[in-house]
């Protein structure tokens, strides 16, 4: 198969992503790109905790992740790739050719205002999910599968429905 969703989740490996996206996309791999937990091993096993046995999950940096993302999009089980934070995803974009980002979770902090209610963005995170598009990937956001995709315009607008 592939890897079949992209996405950005600050609290990257969790319930929502494991059972809400794992178990209807079939996920059999988890690429976790994340400069900060690939350095800890601790980190590691707490995320490999979060998983089921039968699913593998991968630690990358971000520079890492570029060169090994052909292996992951050639592997013939279903993969589900996450970063903790917009900036990450852009470089995958910009230097992978990713052409699908899903916005999952991005809370709120300093700084950030409400555009869904599970997504709070910074203006220079904005900025960068509009670079996403102009660099031709696709950016929606979507918090669990039987949810409606809502598109970069209507989110940034904060329009959920």
């Amino acid at each position: 198969m592939t890897i079949a969703l992209y996405r950005v989740d600050d609290r990257l490996i969790h319930g929502q992503v494991v059972v809400g996206w794992g178990q209807p996309l079939d996920v059999r791999f988890i690429v976790l790109v994340d400069d900060a937990v690939a350095a800890s091993d601790w980190e590691q096993d707490l995320y490999r905790m979060g998983v089921p046995p039968e699913m593998n999950v991968y630690f990358h940096t971000a520079d890492d992740a570029i060169s090994a993302l052909p292996k992951y999009q050639a592997d013939p089980r279903v993969g589900l790739l996450l970063t903790g934070d917009i900036a990450t995803m852009r470089r995958l974009v910009e230097r992978a050719g990713v052409k699908a980002v899903n916005v999952g979770g991005i809370h709120s902090k300093p700084g950030r205002v409400q555009r869904m209610r599970y997504v709070f963005l910074a203006p220079e995170e904005e900025q960068q999910l509009r670079e996403l598009e102009t660099q031709g990937a696709k950016v929606t956001a979507q918090d669990v599968p039987a949810a409606r995709p809502v598109s970069l315009a209507d989110l940034l607008a904060g329009n959920e429905s």
